[in-house]
């Protein structure tokens, strides 16, 4: 590729595409039917099928060797999305502040050219170095037939998403140092899934906690995602921020979920509520720990047996018959395959192996309606009614009331019900304790917010709770899970079934003296398989 004269100022090219505006829409225009860019074009035969290498060298060579020169329209006519690139590629130069081009391509991997940025990052007087690496995939237009650079803001910085730009500047917030519950410096770089939380306490409490904003090279999302730092131009003074965490629980936590995909987990503090740890292993970066809306599976007995215990249906040594199947509004409930039905069980026998049927039945038995589960979550368990205030975005369950066969799948974890780690933990803290105490990750005191208040359990139904949890855990379906863990232990396994997923989500939570914890793992099985040992070993961590 040509290494010609490096133009370090963006501006000059943007004004001759507004100056020559037939020129820049030409290219605009034409590339998004396929077209522009040098001297291809109509004249050209129409080609059809893959690029051929020589195709692939030539437009990854041509679009490289424009962006590198500063040339954002001319790099924008070799794609198939002008528009968006042109923009992107502007920004670069512009709100971006990156000069000194220069891109060496990597050899092609089929249609895939991997190429290597170094660049510098200017403002004020002050410059950075840049370097990374990033890819880029050659296609044929679908119109003309071109071989053209298939669209993708990653090409242009591999962290860069639809809708996101790059902007240099003073940061947002001032930078700030997140400590854990004692003290301990909480990095990304040692506690990886903790980034996104990172993000978000900096935005949210930077200002709060005392520092001055740095001069950086950021991402600058099209969500309300806070910013992402890319290259720091000049320090700013950061401000402490104490979080509720625990780094001990945290490592615990980032180790745990690390050997399974899609998996999540909370652990928190029952007597207070203070989250211990919260950590993510999944592909998009979602904090499903907090945020995730899917369905619990049998983790939701806790709150349908306490529903059950509360309005005088049965209680822990009372009966609740284990059938083979249970039919509900015309569906057909049945158990895990292999569970041996027990006519005369009682409420903890069925709980311990977490018999579908069991509860089903029981759900008919008056007084119970179609909104006695949804008035359980929101009054006892504080579920549900959109007024959790963590510190960082969450949410708090939804237990909708519903009718028809979504009653009798609502109590046991499926139909319309939607929670996620925090709101099971949350759960499971309640349960042992009888109060409930919202989880929170950063202290109300620092910005005065009111936490979410719910009248909890009598006192006779979280004492039957937690002895049926114990019970699940040293002789039912949380046995294996949580064997080797000592003190005051109890548990309850899920397994959610997702339309689509040949496998269920795997769900799981738990307690250990004052350490509750809850994980799902989507498409990870029985609660036990993936989720069980997850929490195990982070109350093991807690203990």
């Amino acid at each position: 590729m040509g290494k010609g004269v490096k133009v370090a100022v963006v501006g000059g090219v943007f004004a001759v595409m507004i100056g020559g505006a037939g020129y820049g829409a030409y290219n605009i225009v034409s590339a998004l039917d396929g077209g522009g860019g040098g001297s291809a074009g109509a004249a050209e035969t129409r080609r059809s099928g893959p690029p051929d290498k020589e195709e692939v060298r030539e437009t990854a060579d041509a679009f490289l060797g424009a962006w590198e020169k500063g040339q954002a329209a001319e790099a924008a006519s070799y794609t198939n999305n002008a528009a968006d690139a042109g923009v992107l590629l502007t920004a670069y130069g512009e709100e971006a502040r990156i000069g000194r081009v220069d891109i060496t391509p990597g050899a092609p991997h089929g249609a895939t050219v991997p190429f290597t940025v170094k660049a510098t990052v200017s403002l004020d007087g002050v410059s950075k170095p840049l370097r990374y690496t990033s890819a880029l995939t050659v296609v044929r237009g679908r119109t003309t037939g071109r071989a053209l650079v298939d669209w993708e803001p990653s090409v242009v910085h591999p962290d860069l998403r639809d809708g996101d730009t790059l902007v240099t500047g003073e940061s947002a917030q001032p930078p700030i140092e997140a400590v854990d519950r004692d003290g301990t410096v909480l990095t990304r770089e040692k506690y990886p899934s903790l980034g996104p939380v990172l993000d978000t306490l900096r935005e949210k409490y930077g200002d709060k906690a005392g520092g001055s904003p740095a001069v950086e090279l950021s991402i600058r999302h099209a969500t309300d995602e806070a910013d992402t730092p890319l290259l720091t131009l000049a320090e700013g003074e950061p401000g402490k921020l104490r979080t509720t965490l625990s780094a001990e629980v945290q490592a615990a936590a980032e180790k745990a979920v690390k050997a399974y995909p899609e998996s999540s987990v909370v652990a928190l503090k029952p007597s207070t509520g203070e989250v211990l740890a919260v950590a993510n292993n999944r592909d998009d970066g979602f904090n499903a720990a907090f945020q995730g809306q899917v369905a619990p599976g049998s983790t939701m007995k806790i709150i349908t047996a306490a529903m059950l215990i509360d309005n005088g249906v049965t209680s822990m040594n009372g009966p609740a018959p284990c059938t083979d199947t249970a039919v509900w509004k015309s569906q057909t409930f049945k158990n895990l395959t292999g569970m041996e039905p027990n006519e005369g069980a009682t409420l903890a026998n069925s709980f311990l192996r977490s018999c579908n049927t069991a509860f089903i039945k029981l759900i008919d038995e008056k007084p119970i309606d179609d909104a006695s589960l949804t008035r359980e979550a929101q009054e006892r368990f504080g579920l549900g009614r959109d007024d959790w205030k963590t510190g960082i975005a969450s949410f708090d369950g939804s237990v909708p009331a519903s009718g028809g066969p979504d009653r009798a799948a609502n109590a046991i974890g499926q139909g319309q019900v939607q929670m996620n780690p925090l709101n099971m933990a949350s759960v499971t803290a309640t349960a042992v304790t009888g109060a409930f105490r919202q989880p929170y990750l950063v202290s109300p005191e620092l910005d005065g917010r009111q936490l979410a208040q719910a009248k909890g359990l009598p006192s006779e139904t979280s004492a039957q709770l937690k002895e049926m949890m114990r019970l699940t855990a040293t002789q039912g379906t949380a046995q294996q899970a949580m064997s080797g863990l000592g003190g005051d232990i109890g548990a309850k396994t899920g397994s959610a079934e997702v339309d689509g997923n040949a496998t269920s989500d795997s769900w799981f939570t738990g307690f250990r003296d004052d350490v509750a914890a809850a994980a799902m793992a989507q498409q990870g099985g029985h609660g036990g398989d993936a989720a069980g040992p997850i929490v195990a070993a982070v109350l093991r961590a807690g203990g």
